[in-house]
């Protein structure tokens, strides 16, 4: 009797942790990943060439992405794996890959989706401006090409990662001319019970926000943005924004690094056919999963950030959550205290995600007060007035509707970091609850691929013809 094909996207903490509770069930999964090594975004590898030490990488997660990076290299021989590859489409029991030129089909029996997660993103008058970063392209600046974004860089946003990657720059020796945090501090204090769920990590934030202060760089609460400034020829030159009291103060930089909290990678999940729901707390639509890691539909789990963002240790949970689901599934014995533990693990951590929702939230009011000036899709150049006129002039009430009518989320990101903003707005023009909006539907290709792209079939049959050729001309 044949194996059965599981098939797991990403190799970050989820998709390690997937791989190898299914390696020690007795299966060889096949693992694929967009990146060119193992690690994830949050443990992303520094390139063979450079060597700086884990500690200044990774800080106070120097341990956990050191195991979890040995742990992978342990499982190399017993995996299928396959890096930088694409993950473009799922149809039926198929999943849709290309590399290196070459597009292929992968039938699977189990498939589980790690795709991780990407930057949440608000506008700011000003944002489409040379300099203007995602605080994960701060770190992949950081991490895999040994460089800062700037001389003199403002972090501004909300969320923890905020100051995780404004200290990691600290640390690389960068100057942080800022950290502009649109969170008020009392927020903080509401979301402490729940927050106290995870202490540990909770003095870990604690000592981050210290550790930034040590180092005399200036920690803002409860901003509200106002402008990024520059020019279009030398790109960003400073930042305006107002304290909680109303004053306005503007900083000096060269770069700015934006970023509120997270958002699921869903796209993969949406073309598979899940059920997706409102979560009310962080005002963005999720895919449905049980407490393992099960989605709606038949033999397609989710795991990791990609469907809860509840950290890299969450990760790790979450994938081995799936693996247990997959093995029952196919029905495999598995260790119910085991899984019963992880369950717990995994309440606890969820319960410490609400709490950052409540201490960290996303800004919903700062779409509605947007210029009509400002750049909503970068991509397409969409303005919030030209939303706002769509929603007026053609009734454009709904998420692809606008989408129809304006080009709002059609460019290169497909929408990943102008979709829920531009939900926002419609919601403020429309007078609707932001849900009646709706999300954006997931296109494939989730992301763009060379148009030279060959199916492996043609591929094959290129290869046998030059090799038919070739001998044609040798016996010649």
């Amino acid at each position: 009797m044949a194996e059965p094909r599981v098939i797991i996207v990403g190799a970050g903490p989820a998709g390690v942790r997937c791989a190898q509770a299914l390696v020690a069930a007795g299966l060889r999964p096949f693992v694929i990943d967009e990146s060119r090594r193992d690690g994830g975004q949050i443990y992303r590898r520094q390139p063979d060439q450079f060597t700086r030490p884990y500690s200044k990488l990774y800080g106070t997660e120097a341990p956990r992405a050191l195991d979890l990076h040995e742990s992978f290299e342990r499982l190399r021989a017993s995996i299928d794996y396959q890096s930088e590859t694409l993950a473009w489409n799922v149809v039926g029991g198929t999943l849709h890959t290309t590399h290196a030129g070459v597009a292929s089909q992968h039938p699977f029996d189990a498939l589980v989706l790690c795709p991780g997660a990407t930057d949440r993103l608000m506008p700011v008058k000003g944002w489409q401006r040379a300099g203007t970063y995602s605080l994960g392209a701060s770190q992949i600046a950081l991490k895999a090409q040994a460089c800062a974004i700037g001389s003199n860089v403002v972090f501004m946003g909300s969320g923890p990662l905020l100051y995780l990657v404004a200290s990691q720059y600290v640390q690389a020796g960068a100057k942080v001319a800022a950290v502009l945090d649109t969170s008020p501090f009392a927020r903080r204090l509401r979301a402490l019970p729940k927050l106290l769920a995870r202490p540990d990590v909770l003095r870990k934030g604690a000592a981050l926000v210290s550790s930034l202060r040590k180092q005399g760089v200036k920690i803002e609460t409860g901003i509200v943005p106002v402008e990024i400034h520059g020019d279009d020829q030398r790109g960003v030159d400073g930042v305006s924004y107002r304290t909680a009291r109303g004053v306005q103060h503007r900083i000096a930089c060269d770069a700015v690094a934006l970023g509120y909290h997270l958002r699921p990678e869903t796209q993969l999940a949406d073309l598979a056919g899940c059920t997706f729901t409102f979560d009310a707390s962080t005002r963005q639509w999720l895919p449905q999963l049980d407490e393992m890691g099960r989605s709606s539909v038949k033999n397609v789990y989710l795991a990791g950030d990609g469907a809860r963002v509840l950290g890299a240790d969450g990760a790790e949970t979450a994938g081995a959550l799936a693996a247990f689901a997959v093995l029952q599934d196919l029905g495999r014995a598995v260790d119910t205290s085991r899984v019963a533990s992880l369950i717990r693990t995994r309440e606890k951590m969820d319960r410490f995600r609400a709490g950052l929702a409540i201490a960290f939230p996303w800004p919903a009011q700062q779409a509605a007060a947007l210029s009509d000036d400002t750049i909503v899709c970068r991509c397409e150049g969409i303005s919030a007035g030209e939303l706002r006129r769509v929603v007026r002039d053609e009734g454009a009430r709904e998420a692809n509707r606008a989408k129809a009518f304006s080009r709002v989320g059609m460019g290169r990101c497909q929408g990943r970091y102008c979709g829920h903003a531009a939900a926002e707005v419609i919601a403020g023009e429309s007078g609707v609850p932001l849900e009646q909006v709706g999300r954006l539907r997931g296109q494939a290709p989730v992301k763009p691929f060379a148009i030279s792209t060959v199916s492996d079939t043609l591929a094959a049959t290129q290869v046998v013809a030059g090799h038919t050729a070739l001998s044609t001309l040798e016996e010649e």
